[in-house]
């Protein structure tokens, strides 16, 4: 197996993994979505390091998967953003930024912006 083969299955457990925790109601910290960003930062540097830095754009427009990986990215992002923007205004943060983050970078942005939010919810929670 090729990493290009392993990336997609490790990324695929550990959300499960997350998944799995969020359905036993276990509470996610802020750390987990910072370490998503930052790893996957780390991944997008290399694919564009590598691949150049248009290069999503063309696995996109390639065929109907691609439209439709695209169209289900967008999709993702913005549902997530309907939940995040108020939670965001709850704890004072000022989501503009964020989303203009979260635009340009997609989970990259995504993830800092809903780590943000729960730093700032569990600080505000703790006694």
């Amino acid at each position: 197996m090729t990493l290009f083969d392993i990336v997609p299955i490790v990324a695929a457990v550990i959300i499960l993994g997350l998944v799995a925790a969020l359905v036993a109601r276990r509470q996610v910290r802020w750390i987990i979505p910072a370490c998503f960003s930052a790893g996957f930062a780390v991944w997008s540097l290399f694919a564009v390091l590598t691949e150049g830095p248009l290069g999503f754009w063309t696995e996109h427009v390639r065929n109907a998967w691609g439209n439709q990986i695209w169209m289900d990215l967008l999709l993702a992002v913005g549902m997530a953003l309907i939940w995040l923007v108020p939670a965001a205004r709850a704890v004072g943060v000022r989501p503009l930024p964020w989303v203009a983050f979260t635009l340009a970078t997609g989970s990259i942005g995504l993830c800092a912006f809903a780590a943000r939010v729960l730093y700032l919810r569990d600080r505000a929670a703790a006694p």
